[in-house]
């Protein structure tokens, strides 16, 4: 029943056909359930999805391909030959549990929604007198049920009777408000009021923080609020990051380049598939140049670049730990690095989430129409019970103001809260209600009476100041809270050993209008003086001050009834008699607190500025205060008009679709919204190519964060919003997301780094093999070969690529284009290079008639290993500079020397050694077919590997001078398949 909250609670009861008395009969209970339903809701498919990418295909295919091989192989290469296929078949499998896993904890999200979901309820039926306990998932609409402190509410229910003097409702996991929400029974006229403003609304999972209730169910299982939000992250899909969509769309180029060229390879060799070296037989010659073929796919894909992004962004998550930054999904870290909008939660991100009163004044003096006031600011942002009170920018002992002694014993005897130090922590936290809870460290602060607290342990430092005043004043009473007078009082009498007392004490707090409208005397020093007309403006034009502008405090007025009736004379069991009780008082002061920015907010949005990041604030409060923390942080310049930046929810909703776009693309401030406004905003932002950051802490927040490219959970949010995200803040901190962004910006320049360097080295490969078919030479290395070089050799150097330092200007570019390709021309061109010098050089080792360096030599070295060791030992030692080379994209070695990165010189260093291992440690040179090299044969290796360097240097010089800026061409266009695999031909 969508209109339950505006409607009567006698029109909601008529709607359903029930009672309150007695609540639904069987026969209603199970129509009911047939109408609306109960209240509540295979591994071998998540294993068979692993293997539905492309490249991962055609390396099932090379494994199938190679265990069919492997059956004619004879003598000692039998061994090898089963090698390759094992590998890979390892390699796959491993991929596969990877990616099980990370889909089965992707459902961790919903799964986390039934913590909220109550098990039992209180219902009110015809079959049974009185209240009866039943299975939450029984019960239907049309229910009345009946809720107290402590219960878990167990569905949507609309209230109709408050049995207790107040309501007080935790919808913290609803509206990510830490404040609990006072309910009553009268309708909200507004038909579109958000679930902040549906003050006579239960909604299911929320908690009763204090009181007593009878309700009626509206809504059961996935038609309340909660469920809604269930079916909104059920029905969200996963969005690909960057980085997965590039390398997906690299794959399908790989995947026919590759198709072409071994198919290329083997057609080319039909003419030869009856040479004599194999035998004379067609079919072995089929088979040996199927078999190149396979080397050549098994050459061109890259089998260590999946495992080195992951260990490249595992590292870079670790980083990010450091930072407090806690990342459970690995390829969002590189997605950070292109963040263009971050959408920010006030409260706790862009905020302390500490309620902290920062202003107080009380009446200095009063001079016929004349009243002047003491203003006092306060410092400290924190529930730490340390901070000054000033003055005029001056500090000041508040035991010389009789009036603020006055003010300090209302805050302490007023109020139900107090503050704990958390010794796991190391923080002060608040008990109870975050405003009282502010009021309590202003008294620590205040400290009236000078208590000593030098010698005191943090958790006896925590309400010292507080027990002191407490020690002279007994609470006899509290008169609660209740939204038609707006204020909350408590009867107090002084201990038999407060001789300083003047008798019982009526101490009032509450909304400054109601208060003050109920005071006939002001508080002057330790005077009781007349209120008038003048004096009471002059106070509330100072509260109107506070409550506008850029600081945009809540205020409370303090007062006090000197005289109040005795309290046996009191009806304490009638909530409507307060009023009377809370008269003739005493104006003594009021105080103006807000939930303080955080210290390090401002530079952080100022970084994103210059970084091209878009912030927006997204809140629950109300625009004026939602605008002015706007203002003090920095999103708003102090002067700026907002008038098209800044919306309500419901002035959102009111705009036609395209204007709600074109509101998303200038808007930097969004107050009073409610969960869908969320998914909305994304939904916009994403049309326009942005990638979104989005934080949240309650299980409203859930659908956003999953359908953001990055969704960031508060550490102190709900399960649910964790598990929807794809980061956690360890402190809730807004700065400690910009960090972040920072280092997905230096671990995507790194992995741009070391995807060139194995690129290239696998192209080399590739044209080596293809010209060594073409050219009818002898292989130049087998696909074991290939393989160790992919995944051992190759992939060290390209993980400590990872480490490289990042620029010191990272923060002071635009965020990369998404749609930015991953290999831009000119880089393609750098790799056909690279990967030419190599195949080159390689393929000069090879024994031919007119090369006089192997003159003499017959050709019985075709049977040799030498010459294939060789090419190995070129391959690897010009790939081991070639990572020297890739320390910067275009920087030469002389400005960015390799002993900026250890770990890469380490590396390198390791691979080698893995390099002589299998040269000249039995039996890997049986298993590889290689053989140890002389000093002599190594000179030769590294006098041919070493131009490598010289190329790429002039290859650096080029781009930084001609390139970079200037040739638009090469940089924003991407080679196709069809060119690819021309240049590969050629």
């Amino acid at each position: 029943m969508e209109s339950a909250h505006s409607s009567t609670a006698e029109e909601v009861l008529r709607r359903f056909g029930v009672r309150e008395s007695c609540g639904l009969s069987a026969e209603q209970v199970r129509r009911n359930r047939e109408k609306y339903g109960a209240n509540g809701k295979s591994l071998l498919e998540l294993i068979l999805e692993q293997f539905e990418d492309l490249l991962v295909r055609i390396l099932l295919l090379a494994a199938f391909v190679s265990f069919i091989l492997a059956w004619f192989e004879e003598g000692e290469e039998t061994v090898t030959a089963f090698v390759e296929p094992i590998v890979i078949i390892m390699i796959l499998l491993a991929n596969a549990v990877v990616g099980v896993w990370q889909e089965r904890n992707a459902e961790s999200a919903i799964e986390a929604l039934k913590e909220y979901e109550p098990e039992m309820g209180k219902v009110i039926r015809a079959d049974r007198n009185g209240v009866q306990r039943i299975r939450a998932r029984d019960i239907v609409p049309g229910d009345i049920v009946e809720v107290a402190v402590g219960d878990k509410v167990p569905a949507d229910i609309r209230i109709i009777e408050i049995k207790s003097t107040t309501l007080r409702v935790d919808q913290s996991i609803l509206t990510g408000e830490s404040v609990s929400v006072i309910k009553h029974t009268d309708p909200v006229p507004d038909p579109r009021a958000v679930n902040q403003d549906k003050k006579n609304m239960l909604f299911s999972g929320t908690n009763i923080a204090a009181g007593k209730a009878v309700g009626v169910v509206i809504a059961t299982g996935v038609y309340t609020e909660i469920g809604k939000i269930r079916n909104q992250m059920v029905a969200t899909e996963p969005e690909k990051t960057p980085l997965q969509q590039k390398l997906d769309e690299f794959s399908q180029q790989l995947s026919k380049v590759i198709s072409l060229v071994c198919i290329a390879v083997w057609v080319i060799n039909i003419g030869h598939f009856s040479d004599p070296v194999h035998g004379g037989s067609w079919f072995r010659g089929a088979i040996y140049y199927f078999k190149i073929a396979v080397a050549l796919a098994v050459a061109a894909i890259p089998e260590g670049l999946p495992a080195v992004i992951t260990t490249c962004l595992a590292l870079g998550t670790r980083r990010m730990a450091k930072k407090n930054a806690i990342v459970r999904s690995l390829p969002s870290v590189e997605t950070l690095g292109c963040t263009s909008v971050i959408c920010s939660d006030k409260t706790g991100t862009l905020t302390t989430n500490q309620m902290s009163v920062f202003r107080m004044f009380i009446v200095e003096k009063i001079e016929g129409i004349h009243c002047s006031l003491h203003e006092f600011t306060i410092s400290g942002s924190t529930y730490t019970p340390e901070g000054q009170i000033f003055k005029n920018d001056r500090p000041v002992r508040c035991g010389q103001y009789d009036g603020l002694v006055e003010l300090a014993t209302i805050c302490a005897l007023c109020n139900d809260s107090s503050l704990d130090y958390n010794e796991s922590k190391k923080v002060y936290e608040k008990v109870g209600e975050a405003t009282e809870t502010a009021l309590t460290c202003l008294v620590e602060k205040m400290n009236v009476f000078d208590t000593d607290t030098s010698s005191l342990s943090k958790v006896e430092r925590a309400n010292a100041c507080n027990t002191v005043i407490k020690q002279l004043m007994k609470k006899e009473c509290t008169l609660e809270f209740s939204r038609d007078r707006k204020s909350m009082s408590v009867y107090c009498t002084p201990v038999p050993t407060n001789h300083n007392s003047s008798g019982s004490k009526l101490f009032v707090k509450g909304a400054p209008e109601s208060v003050i409208e109920r005071c006939n005397y002001v508080r002057v020093g330790n005077t009781r003086v007349a209120l008038t007309l003048s004096t009471k403006e002059k106070i509330l034009s100072k509260i109107r001050e506070w409550g506008t502008g850029i600081d945009t405090l809540r205020c409370l007025a303090l007062a006090t009834r000197d005289h109040p009736p005795r309290k046996e004379d009191m009806r304490l069991d009638d909530s409507s008699q307060f009023i009377n009780y809370e008269t003739n008082l005493t104006f003594v002061g009021c105080v103006g607190m807000l939930d303080p920015p955080r210290k390090e907010v401002m530079l952080s949005i100022e970084l994103c500025k210059k970084a091209g990041i878009r912030v927006i604030m997204i809140t629950g409060d109300n625009k004026g205060t939602a605008v002015a923390i706007c203002r003090r942080i920095g999103i708003f310049s102090e002067s700026e008009e907002v008038a098209d930046k800044a919306y309500t929810g419901r002035e959102f909703d009111d705009l036609s679709p395209e204007d709600q776009s074109n509101a998303c693309r200038s808007a930097r401030c969004f107050a009073r919204v409610e969960p869908a406004h969320k998914s909305k905003i994304v939904e916009y932002l994403q049309s326009f190519n942005e990638i979104t950051a989005m934080t949240g802490d309650g299980v409203n927040d859930a659908p956003a964060l999953k359908k953001a490219e990055i969704g960031i959970a508060m550490g102190s949010g709900t399960a649910v919003a964790k598990s929807a995200a794809e980061m956690v803040l360890s402190d809730d901190n807004f700065s400690t997301i910009v960090a972040a962004v920072e280092e997905g910006r230096a671990i995507y320049n790194n992995m741009k780094q070391f995807i060139r360097y194995l690129i290239s080295s696998n192209v080399g490969e590739v044209v080596c093999i293809f010209l060594t078919a073409i050219l009818g030479l002898p292989e130049a290395l087998i696909p074991v070969q290939l393989l160790w070089v992919n995944l051992v050799t190759d992939g060290l150097p390209a993980t400590a690529l990872g480490f490289n330092p990042p620029d010191l200007d990272i923060m002071d570019k635009l965020p990369r284009n998404p749609r930015e390709p991953l290999i831009s021309g000119w880089l393609f061109f750098r790799y056909l290079a690279i990967g030419g010098e190599k195949q080159g050089h390689r393929n000069f080792m090879r024994c031919t008639e007119d090369n006089p360096i192997f003159e003499g030599v017959d050709c019985d070295i075709f049977e040799s290993r030498y010459p294939t060791t060789m090419a190995l030992s070129v391959l690897v030692t010009i790939e081991m500079l070639n990572a020297l080379n890739s320390v910067s994209e275009n920087q030469s070695l002389l400005r960015m020397p390799p002993w900026l990165n250890l770990w890469l010189l380490g590396a390198i260093v390791i691979s080698m050694a893995l390099h002589f291992l299998i040269l000249y440690m039995k039996p890997l040179p049986l298993i590889f077919q290689v053989t140890p090299l002389s000093w002599p044969q190594w000179v030769m290796v590294l006098k041919i590997s070493l131009p490598v360097i010289l190329l790429d240097e002039g290859l650096k010089y080029l781009s930084r001078n001609h390139l970079d800026g200037e040739c638009v061409l090469w940089w924003g266009w991407q080679p196709s398949p069809c060119f690819l695999a021309c240049a590969w031909v050629t």
